[in-house]
């Protein structure tokens, strides 16, 4: 018998590529304000993923897995997810939203996601490890 194993979601409003990825930095850049993934936004600077953010999931006791819209539809056919959104996939037909579209889009900084996110971890019996962020 295989044994499901528990994996945090991490999924972008945003498609997967090179030259998805350069376009995203153009308009990141251009014009914040209408850039529709507030997940990447919050979590990555113009090239690279903030590094308290990289720890801190580094640091987590669930396998963290990346998904771009186009990736996260192939796998989850169907699916009825706003995003970006931050969800549980605990094996069952659809993942579990924990951290959703709107919750995202009102959110501002890097520490305030990873408290959010330890927050929705220890909800769903997973223990977050206390991280010092560093600004």
């Amino acid at each position: 018998m295989t044994q499901k194993r528990t994996r945090l979601l991490l999924i972008y409003n945003a498609d997967s590529g090179i030259i998805n990825a350069l376009r995203d930095t153009v308009w990141k850049i251009a014009s914040p304000d209408t850039y529709p993934c507030s997940l990447c936004a919050i979590t990555h600077g113009a090239v690279s993923m903030h590094s308290d953010w990289r720890r801190f999931l580094e640091s987590l006791p669930v396998e963290v897995v990346f998904h771009h819209k186009d990736d996260f539809e192939k796998v989850f056919p169907g699916h009825s997810i706003a995003l970006p959104a931050i969800a549980i996939d605990s094996g069952d037909e659809y993942p579990e939203v924990i951290i959703s579209k709107d919750e995202l889009d009102r959110m501002q900084t890097t520490s305030k996601l990873i408290e959010r996110v330890r927050q929705a971890l220890v909800a769903a019996h997973f223990r977050a490890p206390e991280l010092r962020i560093v600004a």
